[in-house]
This record gives structure tokens, C-alpha cells and sequence, in this order.
């Protein structure tokens, strides 16, 4: 694993980005850094992290997704791979919001962004952006927000959550190979409220009741309506409300 450390950066995502497109870079490259002044999140959401307190990460993975159809099989491997080590850790009650935040019970206490680049030689280079709240104690006028500090009232080694979210990284690529419906089958089974009658809005502000089944190959959320059929919905089509 290659570390890169910065001070501060407006993006560790496209820090790394312009590194790969600079030259090959190898597998499991990281980024990080203290301050990141203009993290991201999904759809163009801004991630805010008080300086100095949480991981903000980056990590590249290279030709992982075979085409642009199954893009969100690295979402799911990520994803339980951060899972995987707040688990270690006995964070409680650890669930997956679809498509990719992580909460402990109603919390959120890490969001991750998948950004991919399509090589002139047709290779898939992914970097994957981790922003896990973990010694911030402050969260004012972000009631949903938590960290690892507020839920076990313990301090945590930033560097040794990093080295072991790639570890956990490295396995789950490695039993993805083995068997990818036994990993998708464990982030369905982490996924927030699954099974569990819940309200949605669509874009249009049209609220209904659904019930999480699990997300289809193309990560699209899999939702029983009150007629009983099964329906798909695209991150920007809907939103849950809890």
C-alpha cells in the first residue's frame, strides 16, 4: 500500500484522480489528509469534517469493475469492508443506508463516493472516497450525525482505522472472486431498515410506504409497495424519510 499524506486538499478523491491520469499508479493506492475544504458526497452534497478529527481517505482500485453495467459491485465490496471494520472495533448496531452511508442505530458515521475513469486502453480505474467521523465530538445543526468518539466515548488512531479499512479491502475483493453472491447477500443483509415497512418521497415529493427487499445488479433499491409488486428506484428518484 502507497500512503500520500497531505496536509490539507480541497478533494482527496480528485487529488488521487489526477495522480492515476498522470501515470499507473499501483493497486490500493491511498490519500489522505486533515482538511479536506471541499469534500464530496453523493449528487454533489458537500462533506464537512472539522479539521484534524476524522479519516478522510481515498484509495484506488484498478480494473475491479469488468464494465460499466456492474459499477456498483465495488460499492458493495466497500461498503461491507467498512463494515467489516467498525465491527472489529464493536461499533453497535452498524447498518448500510443505501446506496452508501454508514449508521450506528439512526446515526450516520461515514459516507463513501465511487468515482470511476474509463483508460484510452479500456481499463476501469476507480477511486473510492471514505469519510468516517471518528474523534469529532461537535456535530452542531447535523442532528443525524455521530462519531465513533460520541458512540463509544473512546478515542481511536485515525492511521490504524485507515490501514485496516484497506485490509478489509483487500479481503473483500479476495472473497468477492470467490463467491460475489455470498457479498452481496452480506450487504443486503446490513442494509438499513431491510424488511421493515418504511416511508419514502419520490423527486416529485410523492410520499408512499415500502418495504426494503435488497438492490438489483445495478444497485437500484428493490422496494415492496402496498400492492405487492416490486419495484426498482434509482438513487435520485427516491429518498427515505426516518
Amino acid at each position: 500500500m502507497r500512503l500520500v499524506k497531505l496536509d490539507a486538499i480541497d478533494s482527496t478523491n480528485d487529488y488521487l484522480k489526477a495522480l492515476s491520469q498522470a501515470g499507473n499508479l499501483e493497486d490500493f493506492t491511498v490519500v489522505s489528509t486533515d482538511n479536506q475544504t471541499k469534500g464530496k458526497g453523493q449528487m454533489g452534497a458537500k462533506w464537512n469534517s472539522e479539521v484534524g478529527k476524522n479519516l478522510t481517505m481515498s484509495v484506488l482500485v484498478n480494473d475491479f469493475v469488468a464494465d460499466a453495467s456492474r459499477l456498483f459491485e465495488l460499492n458493495i465490496v466497500f461498503s461491507v469492508a467498512v463494515i467489516d471494520t467498525l465491527r472489529q472495533l464493536e461499533i453497535p448496531q452498524l447498518s448500510i443506508k443505501w446506496p452508501n452511508d454508514i449508521l450506528s442505530g439512526n446515526k450516520k458515521i461515514a459516507g463513501i463516493l465511487i468515482e470511476n475513469s474509463l483508460k484510452s486502453d479500456g481499463q476501469i480505474v476507480s477511486v473510492i472516497g471514505l469519510g468516517l467521523n471518528v474523534n469529532q465530538e461537535n456535530f452542531e445543526g447535523l442532528p443525524q450525525a455521530s462519531s465513533l468518539r460520541l458512540i463509544t466515548n473512546a478515542f481511536f488512531d485515525k492511521d490504524a482505522l485507515l490501514v485496516s479499512v484497506v485490509e478489509n479491502l483487500k479481503k473483500s475483493i479476495d472473497a468477492w472472486s470467490l463467491d460475489a453472491q455470498k457479498m452481496t447477500e452480506a450487504y443486503e443483509e446490513n442494509l438499513f431498515k431491510k424488511g421493515i415497512p418504511m416511508p419514502f418521497e419520490t423527486a416529485e415529493g410523492v410520499r408512499f410506504m415500502g418495504i426494503i427487499q435488497g438492490v438489483s445488479a445495478t444497485g437500484k433499491l428493490r422496494l415492496l409497495l402496498e400492492d405487492d409488486n416490486i419495484k426498482e428506484y434509482d438513487i435520485k428518484a427516491i429518498k427515505m424519510l426516518y
